[in-house]
């Protein structure tokens, strides 16, 4: 793992050593795990940058969700669900992707200060831990179909393949992972589109019998339940928005001249993931549709697995050989693409939330390691046949926590301004537990699954996700009056005597020495140590090494 000289100078430590802080610090160089992205390591174009993050959205999940939701409620429902979805996910992602673009941090550290405190949001890290290793397991299953379908791999063994054949890719960080989206972007892209625009110039009748689709149920018209209940499975990719958010941290300073590329970069890489995820799962439910009219009604059986989705387009266009062998190398690119994510995003979030809770960094790679080893348990248990009802449940999570932030930074930060404008991550600054954000998530998750699974009847069933969207929404506005925003901040001065943003509004690329690491770090990585220098000189420290500090002795003092 290399280290960025450019970026951090490593110095002589002015205070007794904290090995747990230095091997932190050092090992997580490679991409600023759990930390602030200075501007020295952010060398990327905005458009590199929004290449790399759309790049993890080429999973086949969607084209399964899409199926699913299709050969249940029809097209018709099916659609408006994932338009209703669509708009929620880009609505809620907006803000989020602009404070990880502008400020440079990931939405972990977005959460701590938008409602959640310093401990409050390891609960989050859960929640989006769970996402990762969840849809780690719907894209290795999707692999392993493929690889049973194509190379007559047995799929428990297939499972094991696509788990092992991530670990090399994870090992090392965004330059790594950049690099990987970029090259693949365009051969996937090829393999997608090409058997799509085929399918509808050659039998446009197509389009007639997938709008004419009424699914399971054989009724036709619009069903509000069912359109919810299909919204409700979409909206579990809801944060999918954090994936993004860890290519976003990564983008250049905002200047007069990069501004229009800047804001397409986020706007297109953020939220706008969503209208690439709503094509796919309307093109996996219309693949979806064309098997079982058109070649073989008990294609059902298999409709919803977009190996062989696209196996039956291929072979209407090409040799079977030939179809065979690109439906796999389809499946394959997809999978490592965003799978490597997955992994990756998953062990910051384990790491992080381990990290916070013990005082102790026990690097990524051990959570990367439990992450793929969770995924497998999933796929062996075959997690693939209870999509929907696992997707719909985990959905209440997702929105409770992302619409809670989302409101946050909205309304309590623009229109209320009781919350902190500039988002507060650093231990010291913040209270442990703040409920405006905590309780909001916990009380509109909690309300919404029971919704889910029944407790207020039947004909409510259906609309959890109203309930954890509106609750989310409603309940961070009511808390921060009622609390009157007291628990956002535990200290308004950090003790530095610079500013934190440039004349741009950018974060500030001054350094500062970090007195236990012995390293240079920017400012906005920084606060003051609680333990002056031999002579009563002020001291700093930062922001991870202070994450690690057992006995308290480097934390400021709560402001009165």
């Amino acid at each position: 793992m290399s280290i960025d000289s450019k970026s951090t100078q490593i110095l002589e430590p002015q205070a007794p050593a904290n090995d747990a802080a230095i091997s932190a610090t050092k090992e997580s160089l490679e991409d600023y795990t759990l930390r602030f992205a200075p501007r020295s390591y952010r060398k990327w174009t905005a458009g590199v940058v929004a290449t790399s993050a759309l790049g993890g959205i080429a999973y086949l999940a969607d084209f399964s969700i899409g199926a699913n939701i299709g050969i249940a409620y029809g097209t018709t429902n099916a659609i408006l669900g994932i338009i209703v979805a669509a708009v929620i996910i880009f609505a809620t992602g907006f803000p989020l992707a602009y404070y990880a673009a502008r400020y440079n941090i990931d939405l972990d550290l977005i959460t701590r200060g938008s409602g959640f405190g310093y401990y409050g949001s390891v609960v989050t890290n859960v929640i989006f831990a769970t996402f990762t290793f969840i849809f780690f397991a719907l894209e290795g299953s999707i692999m392993a179909q493929g690889l049973q379908l194509g190379l007559g791999i047995p799929q428990w063994i297939g499972y094991a393949i696509s788990t092992i054949v991530i670990i090399p890719f994870v090992i090392y960080g965004m330059k790594t992972l950049a690099k990987l989206q970029v090259w693949t972007t365009p051969l996937w892209l090829l393999l997608m589109v090409v058997p799509v625009g085929y399918l509808l110039l050659s039998h446009p009748g197509s389009i007639d019998d997938f709008f004419a689709f009424t699914g399971k149920s054989g009724a036709e018209g619009t069903n509000v339940a069912s359109v919810m209940l299909a919204a409700g499975v979409c909206l579990s990719l809801m944060a999918q928005i954090a994936e993004q958010i860890d290519y976003l941290r990564f983008m250049p300073p905002k200047t007069a001249a990069n501004k229009g590329a800047w804001w397409r970069a986020v706007i297109l890489a953020g939220p706008g993931w969503v209208i690439f995820g709503a094509i796919k799962q309307i093109v996996g439910m219309f693949i979806a549709i064309y098997l079982i009219a058109k070649l073989d009604p008990a294609a059902s059986v298999h409709a919803n697995e977009p190996v062989h989705q696209f196996l039956g387009v291929y072979q209407e266009m090409m040799p079977a050989w030939l179809a065979m062998t690109l439906a796999v190398v389809l499946v394959v690119i997809s999978q490592l693409k965003i799978n490597v994510t997955n992994a990756y995003s998953g062990s910051l979030a384990w790491t992080n939330s381990f990290t916070r809770v013990t005082k102790t960094y026990p690097g990524r790679m051990v959570f990367v390691m439990v992450n793929l080893l969770i995924a497998l348990a999933l796929m062996e248990a075959n997690m693939f046949e209870f999509l929907n009802t696992i997707l719909g449940f985990y959905a209440n999570c997702a929105m409770a926590w992302i619409v809670t932030v989302a409101s946050d930074i909205v309304i309590n930060k623009y229109l209320l301004k009781i919350s902190p404008r500039v988002p507060e991550f650093r231990r010291g600054m913040l209270y442990a537990i703040n409920p405006v954000g905590f309780v909001s998530m916990l009380g509109s998750a909690g309300v919404s699954i029971a919704v889910f699974f029944g407790a207020f009847g039947s004909a409510i069933q259906p609309y959890s996700p109203i309930f954890a969207v509106g609750l989310a929404l409603l309940l961070p506005p009511l808390l921060a009056v009622l609390t009157r925003g007291k628990y956002y901040l535990r200290r308004t001065d950090d003790g530095i005597d610079l500013p934190m943003f440039d004349a741009d509004g950018n974060p500030s690329d001054h350094k500062l020495l970090c007195h236990v690491t012995g390293l240079e770090f920017e400012r906005p990585d920084m606060i003051r140590s609680a333990q002056d220098g031999p002579d009563g000189e002020p001291q700093y420290v930062s922001s991870l090494a202070l994450s690690t500090d057992k006995t308290g002795e480097l934390v400021l003092p709560a402001q009165k």
